[in-house]
């Protein structure tokens, strides 16, 4: 499959953030994602397979690099393990640090325009989708 017919994988919102999350995927050091179940539900997306392979997209919206998911995990937000919270590379050593950094993103105005509502709140039991990869290809 040509990687111009992949799905695409946008870490974030275009911007600083985007650009340190998929400087990490390069890097190695990010090896696994998080996503709230709504969101895919709101988007009528399908939730990832493992085999499944995207193109990751750069906050120019050029596709850097080809990455395959190995695990997918859904699980409610207050289950999320340290191994997964490392493995995201984003320099949390803690769940509680992770989950922070993670809400203020989830309750920032632009994922709650996403969501086309206003007042979006996670909680323990929201659903989430755990993702492991790896890349396979760069450009």
């Amino acid at each position: 499959m040509d990687v111009d017919d992949l799905p695409r994988m946008e870490f974030a919102f275009p911007g600083p953030l985007r650009d340190e999350l998929v400087a990490a995927v390069l890097s190695g050091t990010k090896t696994s994602t998080t996503g709230l179940a709504i969101d895919y539900e709101h988007e009528n997306e399908p939730l990832p397979v493992v085999g499944q392979r995207y193109a990751v997209v750069d906050s120019a919206d050029r596709r850097v690099a080809v990455i395959e998911v190995t695990e997918v995990r859904v699980l409610r937000l207050a289950d999320v393990d340290l191994r997964h919270v490392i493995d995201e590379g984003e320099g949390d050593e803690s769940i509680a640090g992770w989950r922070a950094n993670h809400e203020k993103f989830w309750h920032g105005p632009q994922l709650r325009a996403a969501l086309d509502d206003p007042t979006f709140t996670v909680h323990d039991d929201t659903m989430v989708v755990a993702e492991r990869f790896q890349v396979v290809e760069t450009d």
